[in-house]
């Protein structure tokens, strides 16, 4: 990880504090997103950050990976630093809940993301890792709008006085709030795991309209898909 850096606080396009982790160089990545954030099924495409909560015994970082195409947090952690190990258990969540088949994930170019690990970790489970360039807040726009609603809906509402308190907290919002009922207007006011429910509904009906024949062909090609 290189010498340890404390995290600066640079406000982004959206007004968030992003966390930057400068270390020695990084071999770059390729950016399969381009600002693209777009999605025809679950588990397509993936973005993924991590930022950091202020509370009176110190700071709290989480990390989150979001499904694009419901905005549902498929996976995320939280602990007292800001090493690979907090992205990797973010990913293994996301990876054991969801079990993708060739999806992108996207994120910035932090050194966490930039790890052997991470690279490592990605090409076991068959994912494809996607960056976007340096210090540009619109080429992970998704996740920074994530963590703005994190802010105005929790964070600017509340002062923490331990971290096991703002874990807590965060934990509420995104398990008990934010993913079974916060809705979007991009998903026509419908919370990410019912729009969800919505897609895989539509699919079973598909199913029952078409041949055996017919249905087993489509629900391969779907399941690839989604």
């Amino acid at each position: 990880m290189g010498i340890p850096i404390k995290p600066s606080r640079n406000l982004t396009a959206k007004g968030r504090i992003a966390i930057k982790n400068v270390g020695h160089a990084q071999a770059k990545p390729i950016d399969l997103v381009e600002r693209r954030f777009f999605a025809e099924a679950p588990d397509q495409l993936w973005v993924a950050d991590m930022t950091y909560i202020p509370t009176w015994s110190g700071w709290l970082y989480l990390a989150m990976v979001l499904d694009v195409y419901s905005r549902k947090i498929v996976g995320w952690a939280m602990d007292t630093n800001m090493r690979t190990e907090l992205i990797l258990d973010a990913l293994q969540m996301a990876v054991t809940q969801r079990k993708p088949r060739g999806v992108i994930h996207h994120s910035d170019r932090g050194s966490q993301y930039t790890s052997y690990a991470f690279g490592k970790r990605c090409q076991e489970a068959g994912i494809m890792p996607s960056m976007g360039s340096v210090g540009d807040a619109y080429d992970n726009a998704m996740a920074e709008s994530f963590f703005a609603t994190l802010e105005r809906e929790v964070l600017n509402r509340r002062r923490f006085k331990s971290q096991a308190e703002a874990r807590m907290a965060v934990f509420e919002w995104i398990e008990g709030w934010y993913n079974p009922h916060r809705r979007h207007s991009g998903l026509g006011y419908r919370s990410p795991v019912n729009y969800e429910r919505a897609h895989h509904q539509a699919r079973a009906r598909m199913a029952e309209l078409l041949p055996p024949s017919a249905a087993d062909s489509l629900s391969g090609k779907m399941s690839k898909a989604a």
